[in-house]
């Protein structure tokens, strides 16, 4: 029972006993005729108020509670499998191979050795036989006293005849070495040859002009 319940159950018992009481002194006729002659009895009845039905309190309805978090343990990282390393199969021992034997250098090929250079004759020009004439002695260069040595240089051809006659040391005069000159050309020679066969070249000649002659 509530507390409310209860002080209204106590009112309503405090007025039925004052009821009560009152009922019985009425009852009472001295009393009742003390009571009028006294004064005018008023009697009100209370009427007792309709006790209020209390309405059972509405359950407090609570929010609700929020639902905890569960907080998800991380998954716990698996560590990497560990690999066991292969047994290592024990090495085989080296197999020492002789190096094959290193074959001989190859011969050097033999190189015939060239043919000795053909001699080369040089030409001739002082042969009895050819008859080749003495150069003149100008008049002129004895009358002046003109002497000296004059060298020529003759080239000569295959058939023994002179292409070219050039003065190789002058004899200081013109008259002389023009002398010399003139006459070498219209010699003969044996021409020069490499083995048997004929060749040109060149070969120097030596002329002097001599006043004592």
């Amino acid at each position: 029972m509530t507390p409310r319940f209860t002080r209204h159950a106590g009112a309503f018992a405090a007025v039925g006993l004052h009821v009560m009481a009152g009922a019985a002194l009425l009852s009472y006729e001295p009393a009742r005729t003390a009571l009028l002659a006294a004064a005018p009895v008023m009697v009100h009845f209370i009427t007792p108020p309709a006790p209020k039905v209390e309405e059972p309190p509405k359950p407090r309805v609570e929010p609700p509670k929020p639902r905890p978090t569960v907080k998800r343990r991380p998954k716990p990282v698996e560590p990497p499998p560990v690999l066991a390393a292969p047994e290592e199969a024990p090495a085989p021992s080296p197999v020492v191979v002789a190096p094959p034997p290193t074959p001989p250098p190859a011969p050097e090929p033999v190189v015939a050795p060239p043919p000795p250079p053909v001699a080369v004759t040089q030409p001739i020009f002082n042969a009895d036989y050819l008859e080749n004439p003495a150069p003149t002695y100008p008049s002129s260069s004895r009358r002046a006293g003109e002497q000296g040595r004059v060298i020529l240089r003759v080239l000569v051809n295959p058939r023994g005849t002179a292409d070219d006659v050039q003065v190789r040391t002058s004899s200081g005069f013109v008259r002389l070495d023009d002398s010399a000159r003139e006459t070498v050309r219209r010699w003969k020679f044996v021409p020069a040859k490499r083995g048997d066969e004929p060749v040109a070249a060149w070969v120097l000649i030596p002329i002097s002009f001599r006043l004592d002659s």
